[in-house]
C-alpha cells in the first residue's frame, strides 16, 4: 500500500480526484469488498504500478449498463463520472451492434496508407456536425495523444512554440499534454517540461484569488493576464483550455469572446479540450456552441462509443497546409472499428435528442441542487451546464473553506447507498450521468445525495 501522504501532497493530488491514500478509504474497503473482491483486489494491487487515482482501486466490476456499474456481488450504482466515455450510456445497444456488424466485416485494423469506409464518414460527420466551418479531422488512441496533435499542428502554421493554458487543468497524462497542464500531480519530480508553457488564471466567479464578486472583474482580469502574457512572449501559438472546465467552473460567453480576440489579434491559435464536455454533455452538441468557435477543437472519451479508445482533433480548411508532414503518425488513425463505435454514438445522441435531454434534466437538477443548498449550509454552491454539474461543499459559506473530509465520507456514503461520483479539488462533488438518465434516476440519486449530506450536517461519521 502506498505511504500515507503529507498535507501538501494531499492538497496536491485531490485536485483531479479523489485519491486511494485517506484513512476513509481504508474504511471503505474494510466494509464493501467482499471476499471475492478482496482477492481480486490484491491481485490488482500486486500486478499494476500504484498510482494515488488508480490501483489500489476502489471496487471490483463486474458489468456496466445504461447509467448503471455493477460490482462482483451483483450491487448496481448509478454512475455520475464514467470517466466521460458514457454519454450514450454503458454497453449502448446500438454501438454494440455497430460493432459487432464492423467484426463481421472482418474489418477492423486499418493499415497505415490505407483507408476505409467507417473511418471516412466519421471525418464527413464530424465536418457536418461541428460549428463555425470546422471540418478536417486526425484521429488517434486517446485525449493526451489528440492534445499533441493539436499542439504539434499549432507549432507547424504559426512557426511558434509557446502556449498559454489554465491553472488547475488537466489535458492529459502525455509528456507534452501534461506540461501544457496546470496540475502539478502530473508532471511534478520528472524534470523541465515544455518550454514556453505559461499558466494563467481560469475565470472562477466563486472562487477567484482576488476577492472580486462581479463577472466582469473576474473576466477583466483574467483577459489582462492572456494579453500580458501574449505581448510580452511574442512567440505564442496556441491558447488551450476547456470552454468549461471539469469542476465545472463556467465562463461567461463575453470572457471567450475576448479571449477569440486577443488570440486574433496575436496570431495564436485558440484550442478547445472538449474530450468531456463534447458530445451533448452540456446541453449542446459541443460546448464550444455557448461561446465561440476554436481553431482546433480536441474531442476524445465518448468518441469511442464507451467500448474503445478514440480521440480526435477537427479543425479549419486553412490549416490544412502540412503535407511535407505527419502530426498524427498513430497505428490506429483510422481504425475501421473505433470509427464504426463512434458513428453509432454520434447518431444514437443525434436520434434520441440527447443534448436537449441534457440541457433539460441539466436545468430541473440544478433547480433541485439550489433548493437543497437553502436547506443544508455544507453546499456553499452549485454550477452546471446541462449534466455537468458541481456541488462545492464548505465549511462555512462566508470563508468558503472547502469541506474536504466532509466531501470524501459524503462520497463514501453514497456509494454504499448506490450512488457513484468523484470529487474534484477536494470538495467539488462532481455529476456527470449518461445522457439517457431520467427524471425518476435523476431524483433518486438526489435523494441519497441529499440523505448523506444531512447526517453529516447532523454530525454522523464514517
Amino acid at each position: 500500500m502506498p505511504k500515507t501522504p503529507s498535507q501538501s501532497e494531499k492538497r496536491m493530488e485531490r485536485e483531479q480526484g479523489d485519491v486511494n491514500t485517506t484513512p476513509n478509504r481504508k474504511t471503505y474497503w474494510e466494509r464493501n469488498l467482499s471476499p471475492e473482491a478482496n482477492k481480486w483486489f490484491e491481485e490488482d494491487c500486486r500486478y499494476f504500478l500504484h498510482q494515488s487515482l488508480s490501483t489500489p482501486v476502489l471496487n471490483i466490476l463486474s458489468g456496466a449498463e445504461g447509467i448503471y456499474i455493477r460490482d462482483l456481488e451483483g450491487k448496481s450504482y448509478i454512475d455520475m463520472h464514467g470517466n466521460g466515455v458514457h454519454n450514450a450510456g454503458f454497453n449502448n445497444p446500438a454501438v454494440i451492434a455497430a460493432v459487432r456488424s464492423q467484426l463481421d466485416q472482418n474489418l477492423t485494423f486499418c493499415p497505415r496508407r490505407y483507408t476505409n469506409i467507417p473511418a471516412i464518414r466519421l471525418a464527413k460527420k464530424l465536418a457536418e456536425i461541428t460549428p463555425g466551418g470546422l471540418c478536417r479531422s486526425l484521429f488517434c488512441p486517446g485525449g493526451s495523444e489528440a492534445i499533441e496533435m493539436a499542439l504539434t499542428l499549432a507549432r507547424q502554421v504559426t512557426g511558434r512554440f509557446k502556449t498559454i493554458s489554465f491553472w488547475d487543468s488537466f489535458h492529459g497524462a502525455g509528456f507534452g499534454a501534461a506540461g501544457i497542464g496546470g496540475e502539478e500531480h502530473f508532471h511534478g519530480g520528472i524534470g523541465p517540461m515544455l518550454p514556453g508553457a505559461f499558466h494563467v488564471e481560469f475565470p472562477n466567479y466563486y472562487r477567484n484569488p482576488w476577492g472580486f464578486t462581479r463577472e466582469d472583474d473576474v473576466d477583466a482580469e483574467c483577459l489582462r493576464q492572456i494579453e500580458h502574457v501574449l505581448t510580452r512572449e511574442p512567440e505564442m501559438s496556441a491558447v488551450v483550455g476547456e470552454p468549461i472546465s471539469a469542476t465545472p467552473v463556467i465562463p461567461s460567453k463575453r470572457y471567450w469572446e475576448g479571449v477569440r480576440e486577443l488570440c486574433d489579434r496575436f496570431g495564436a491559435l485558440l484550442v478547445f479540450d472538449e474530450i468531456i464536455e463534447g458530445f451533448g454533455r452540456t446541453g449542446k452538441m459541443f460546448a464550444c456552441e455557448h461561446f465561440v468557435t476554436p481553431d482546433v477543437l480536441v474531442l476524445g472519451k465518448s468518441l469511442g462509443g464507451g467500448l474503445l479508445p478514440f480521440a480526435g482533433i477537427v479543425t479549419h480548411e486553412k490549416y490544412n497546409t502540412l503535407r511535407h508532414r505527419s502530426i498524427g503518425h498513430y497505428t490506429h488513425e483510422k481504425n475501421a472499428l473505433c470509427a464504426a463505435a463512434a458513428l453509432a454514438e454520434i447518431d444514437f445522441i443525434e436520434t434520441r435528442r440527447l443534448a436537449d435531454h441534457s440541457a433539460a434534466l441539466g436545468a430541473y437538477t440544478l433547480q433541485r441542487l439550489n433548493e437543497m443548498k437553502e436547506r443544508h449550509p455544507l453546499i456553499g454552491h452549485v454550477a452546471g451546464l446541462g449534466l455537468h454539474i458541481g456541488i462545492d461543499l464548505v465549511k462555512d459559506r462566508a470563508t468558503k473553506e472547502r469541506a474536504v473530509d466532509e466531501a470524501e465520507i459524503i462520497m463514501f456514503k453514497c456509494l454504499e447507498h448506490g450512488l457513484s461520483f468523484k470529487t474534484i479539488d477536494g470538495n467539488v462533488l462532481t455529476l456527470r450521468p449518461a445522457l439517457v438518465i431520467t427524471q425518476e434516476e435523476m431524483d433518486r440519486a438526489l435523494d441519497i445525495l441529499e440523505q448523506a449530506i444531512g447526517e453529516i450536517e447532523s454530525g454522523g461519521s464514517y
